[in-house]
C-alpha cells in the first residue's frame, strides 16, 4: 500500500471536508442532468421498452417528439416489402380529459364525497398499445396479466406515481372525455414528470372515439424477424423509401432524444451554471482541505525529507494523494446521486444516469481534486528537517 493511501485510510477525518464537497459538486451536476434526461425518458419509455427494432419517421425529424414524426398511412404496406420485417405497428397516442370517479358515481353520499375532497380533473396523455400477443408496441416489461387486463373494453393502465395526481386507485371508475372507463391495470416505472399520462388499447381508443383512421399515424414501430440485424436493415429500407422516410434503430434514437435535451439553450445554461458552481465549490474546499491536511503533516513530510526523500517525491505523494481524494470523492457522488434518485423516483420524477455522463463527471471531479493538489504543493516549502529541532 502506497504512503498516499495509507494515509487517507489512517487519517481520512482529516480528508472528509474535501471528499464531501467533490460529492455534492458532483451530485449537483449528476442530479441536474439526470433529471433533465429523465424528462425526455419519461416521453419516450414506451418505445425505448418495445420490443421495436427500428422506428420510421419523417425525413427531417431529429428527435421522437422534436417535431412532425408521424408518416402517411400507406407506408406500412411498403415497409413489409422487406423480408427481415416482421411486425409494423403505428405508434399512436391521444389525449382527453380524465375525472376522477367522485364525478362519475351519482350514489355516493354526501359525506363520501366531503372525505374525498374536491373533485379532480386533468387533462391526460394517452399512450396506446396493440394486446394481440406479442405486439412490437407492448413494452417488454408489461405483464400478461397487465396485457389481459387491457384487452377489456374501456379499460385503462395508470402508474402508481399517477394516481395520487388523477384521483383514483386499482378498479375505480372515471370519465375518460365524457366515457366511463376503469382503472383495470397499475404500472409501475412510468412516471409522468409534467402531464398526466394513461394508457389504453388501441380497441378502447376506438371505443371511446379517438381512433386515428386518416391518412397518417405516428412513427411507425418495426420488429425484425429473429436474428436480423437492426443497424444493416434500417439502412436497406431507408434505400428503399428514397428519401420518403429515415428508419432509426431504437439506439439511435434513444441517442438522438437524449442529445436534443442540451440543444435546448435554457437547459445549456442552467446545467452550464451547476458545472460552474461545482467546480469553484470543489476546487475551493478541496484546495483548503488539503492545504490543511498537509500543514497538519508537516513534521512527517520533513522527516522524509531529513530521510533523504526529495521534494519531488513529496510532491507525487500530495498528488497522489489527491488523486486517491477524487476516487473516493466519485464514489460518494455517485452513491448519493443513487439515494437520490430513489427518492425522486418514488415521487414522479426519473433521474436518468447514463454511464458516459458518469464517466465525464468522475473524471472532472478527479480533476478537480488533482488541481487543488496543485495548489497545495507550495506549503511543503515549509516542511525543512531543521524545523524538527525546534
Amino acid at each position: 500500500m502506497s504512503l498516499a493511501l495509507a494515509t487517507l485510510l489512517y487519517e481520512w477525518r482529516r480528508y472528509m471536508a474535501a471528499v464531501m464537497a467533490l460529492a455534492l459538486s458532483g451530485l449537483l451536476v449528476l442530479a441536474m442532468t439526470g433529471v433533465f434526461i429523465g424528462i425526455g425518458k419519461g416521453f419516450t419509455a414506451q418505445i425505448e421498452r418495445s420490443s421495436a427494432d427500428i422506428i420510421i419517421m419523417q425525413p427531417g425529424a431529429k428527435t421522437l417528439f422534436g417535431g412532425p414524426s408521424g408518416v402517411p398511412r400507406r407506408f406500412i404496406p411498403q415497409v413489409y416489402n422487406h423480408p427481415a420485417v416482421d411486425e409494423v405497428q403505428p405508434f399512436d397516442m391521444a389525449g382527453g380529459t380524465f375525472q376522477s370517479v367522485r364525478d362519475v358515481d351519482p350514489t355516493m353520499s354526501q359525506a363520501d364525497r366531503a372525505k374525498m375532497g374536491a373533485p379532480k380533473q386533468n387533462f391526460v396523455m394517452t399512450q396506446i398499445i396493440d394486446t394481440n400477443e406479442g405486439a412490437v408496441t407492448i413494452p417488454t416489461d408489461y405483464s400478461e396479466e397487465l396485457v389481459d387486463a387491457l384487452r377489456q373494453p374501456y379499460t385503462v393502465a395508470i402508474d402508481e406515481t399517477t394516481l395520487p395526481k388523477l384521483g383514483v386507485k386499482l378498479g375505480d371508475k372515471a370519465l375518460y372525455n365524457g366515457q366511463t372507463v376503469t382503472v383495470a391495470a397499475v404500472l409501475s416505472g412510468y412516471p409522468s414528470m409534467m402531464q398526466p399520462a394513461i394508457v389504453m388499447s388501441r380497441d378502447t381508443l376506438r371505443r371511446v372515439g379517438q381512433a386515428d383512421t386518416g391518412p397518417r399515424v405516428g412513427p411507425l414501430m418495426v420488429k425484425l424477424a429473429d436474428g436480423s440485424q437492426p443497424e444493416i436493415v434500417s439502412a436497406q429500407i431507408n434505400a428503399m423509401g428514397k428519401g420518403q422516410w429515415k428508419a432509426w434503430t431504437r439506439d439511435e434514437l434513444a441517442q438522438a432524444n437524449a442529445n436534443a435535451m442540451f440543444e435546448e439553450g435554457i437547459l445549456v445554461i442552467i446545467i452550464g451554471g451547476c458545472v460552474v458552481l461545482g467546480v469553484i465549490i470543489g476546487v475551493a474546499i478541496t484546495w483548503q482541505t488539503l492545504r490543511g491536511a498537509i500543514m497538519a503533516n508537516i513534521k512527517e513530510f520533513a522527516s522524509l525529507r531529513a530521510l533523504g526523500v526529495s521534494m519531488g517525491s513529496l510532491r507525487r505523494i500530495v498528488l497522489e494523494l489527491s488523486f486517491w481524494v477524487g476516487c473516493v470523492g466519485v464514489v460518494a457522488a455517485i452513491t448519493l446521486t443513487w439515494l437520490i434518485g430513489l427518492l425522486a423516483s418514488a415521487n414522479a420524477v426519473i433521474i436518468a444516469l447514463p454511464p458516459i455522463l458518469l464517466i465525464i463527471v468522475g473524471g472532472g471531479l478527479i480533476a478537480i481534486a488533482m488541481l487543488s493538489g496543485l495548489l497545495s504543493l507550495g506549503i511543503l516549502r515549509k516542511s525543512q528537517p531543521a524545523d524538527l529541532l525546534r
